[in-house]
């Protein structure tokens, strides 16, 4: 869930009056440049609610900094507002009679959009273009004078262009309109604060960023392949138990896997540098931190259990309860310095509980989201937006921790050839580790800590049983099937995203009626002689790249939002759209064929023929 205002060093979208969205993050006693629009410290936003309009002031004679105005709805619809009173006050005329309706102006009469005394709406009947050049008056040297001297956060220097403009009375009112929010967006110095959300970030990506690091996919076309692949909430999470394994202990001392407990759970391959994974994260509950009330009544449950433990513990001897008292002193004196420091500095109080051993796996067994991917190390980085690093060692608390699992192909075939999984656990007993330096016992346990973590994630993918297949690369497709598809329970649901349609294509011949019946009529030599599980596996073949059996139902879609101008007679989409790659979407659904040949058995009614018997004439 969204935090209901701003926190400090969280990342958040401003929207400018010109269209231009920046994504910044905020830190506090630090200043925020919106270029033009002007400068402004960060702690004036933070524990501000989201959604808000803020208007740059100009800086006080005793200040350095520019203060900031909340906007109220009623000044930032005035026009709306000012429109509807004169329908209300003719309800004769109905809506858009205003388009065609004349305010009679006497000679040297000055105006402005909305009347702010009575209400009207200037509207001009002409249909003759104007060029905006020949009629402005004021100079753009003048403009630009008004700009360094004007007040009011750039409001009068729209005034004062409007007032200025020879032919306003000759404008529509829709002509008119566009005018004023033409140079409102071009000279008012406002912004709207916005919580970073997938849409928002991939929307600023596409339009402000570079569009090829997330392979041109757009909100709607993540949404498509989020239904497709059916991703949601996978269940409250299931932990596995520490088996309390000691420094002296190998691998044979690992948690043990149980696949019964595997549920809920997404196999992914992500090009677009996390993004894909942040709309996964989103539909499944564990991209955004919990608000801080929960947090708060979490720690108070803590408090809570440790107080009645102390509570135990006095009442069994006198001494315990002497020494408990001294350890609650000394917790209180820490508690006490903990909250003058996190006064200074917001962070995450130490929990006072047990560390577990080096073997404890820390991932959820449900709700999860296991990576794909060709490096050493997976790219993620745009989950920095959300304040998640994949590369941190030592993370703060982020529900991502326990949900996402990585791992490359390498692992996924040929575990025995990586390192980090085949190398044996390092041991150590405990007097051995006590004469060792506190950097070098680190490393150890670390180590330790890395060794149960690969093994964990490497065991469970090759498990199988997924809930579903997500994919966004720039790999083949069908090389991604070949290895992904065996992972997969069945009728677990398949989407794949491609910029271009031809590599889908490919993958969706691979899965035609025609294949299918050719594959199960027996004609083919290679798979004779194979069981079910050896065929999941198929190796592939020039004719048949992939077993044509484990999909149902694949299709190939794409669908695209487009943004209209609806005016009477002048409906259209917006021409100066976005182009780029409209991208397309694979699905289908895992199948588990059948073992052995499938026959139609059921009870048939048998047709009565009557035949008709010929007699000998008489003679």
């Amino acid at each position: 869930m969204h935090h209901s205002v701003i926190k400090p060093n969280s990342w958040v979208a401003l929207k400018l009056p010109s269209g231009v969205t920046r994504v910044i993050q905020v830190t506090p006693n630090t200043s925020i440049s919106l270029g033009k629009y002007g400068t402004f410290p960060a702690n004036l936003i933070l524990e501000r609610p989201y959604y808000l309009t803020f208007e740059v002031q100009d800086k006080l004679p005793e200040e350095s900094f520019s203060r900031l105005r909340v906007v109220p709805p009623s000044e930032l619809y005035a026009d709306v507002f000012a429109e509807e009173d004169a329908e209300c006050a003719n309800p004769a005329a109905g809506p858009g009679s205003n388009n065609d309706a004349v305010i009679a102006t006497a000679a040297g009469e000055e105006f402005s959009l909305v009347d702010a005394e009575s209400g009207n709406v200037i509207a001009r009947s002409t249909q003759e273009v104007i060029d905006e050049n020949a009629r402005q008056k004021l100079t753009q040297a003048e403009i630009e004078e008004l700009k360094r001297d004007g007040t009011n956060a750039g409001k009068d220097v729209i005034a004062k262009l409007l007032l200025s403009h020879a032919a306003l009375d000759q404008k529509t009112s829709f002509s008119l309109s566009k005018y004023k929010l033409l140079k409102t967006k071009k000279y008012i110095r406002r912004f709207q604060v916005l919580p970073i959300d997938v849409p928002t970030f991939s929307n600023w990506q596409l339009e402000e960023r570079d569009a090829s690091k997330i392979l041109d996919i757009r909100a709607e076309m993540m949404g498509l392949v989020g239904c497709w692949g059916n991703v949601h909430y996978g269940g409250a999470d299931v932990f596995l138990e520490d088996p309390k394994a000691t420094t002296e202990q190998g691998e044979e001392a690992l948690a043990p896997l149980q696949e019964d407990l595997l549920a809920g759970r997404w196999l992914v391959v992500d090009d677009t540098g996390g993004l894909l994974v942040a709309a996964m994260a989103e539909r499944m509950g564990v991209l955004y931190k919990e608000d801080d009330e929960t947090e708060e009544a979490a720690e108070e449950e803590e408090t809570t259990e440790k107080a009645e433990d102390e509570t135990e513990q006095k009442q069994e001897s006198d001494t315990t309860s002497q020494k408990d008292a001294e350890m609650v002193d000394e917790q209180q004196q820490e508690t006490t310095s903990e909250t003058t420091t996190l006064a200074r500095h917001p962070k995450r109080p130490r929990d006072n509980k047990p560390r577990d051993s080096d073997f404890a796996v820390p991932f959820s067994q449900t709700n999860t989201i296991t990576v794909l991917h060709g490096a050493s190390q997976p790219n993620l980085s745009f989950l920095n937006y959300w304040n998640f690093d994949v590369t941190a060692p030592q993370h703060p608390p982020h529900p991502l921790l326990n949900h996402l699992l990585t791992l490359s192909w390498l692992q996924l075939l040929k575990p025995e050839l990586d390192t980090s999984y085949s190398t044996p656990p390092l041991t150590a007993d405990p007097e051995t580790l006590s004469t060792w330096k506190p950097s070098r016992r680190g490393n150890f346990h670390r180590k330790r800590r890395r060794y149960a973590r690969v093994r964990h994630i490497v065991d469970s993918t090759r498990a199988g049983n997924f809930s579903g297949l997500v994919c966004a690369s720039t790999m083949d497709p069908i090389s991604i099937l070949k290895h992904a598809l065996p992972l997969l329970a069945g009728g677990a649901p398949v989407a794949i995203y491609s910029p271009s349609l031809e590599p889908l294509a490919t993958l969706a011949d691979c899965f035609s009626v025609a294949r299918r019946t050719a594959w199960n009529s027996g004609h083919v030599a290679e798979i004779q002689g194979k069981t079910a599980e050896e065929l999941e596996k198929w190796e592939g073949s020039e004719q048949f790249p992939l077993n044509p059996t484990l999909l149902l139902g694949t299709s190939i879609q794409t669908s695209r939002a487009r943004r209209w101008q609806v005016l009477p007679g002048r409906t259209h989409p917006l021409m100066t759209e976005r182009g780029g790659a409209d991208g397309y979407i694979f699905t289908g659904w895992r199948a588990k064929p059948a073992e052995g040949k499938i026959a139609a058995k059921g009870k048939f009614k048998r047709r009565r023929v009557e035949e008709s018997v010929s007699t000998p004439a008489s003679a």
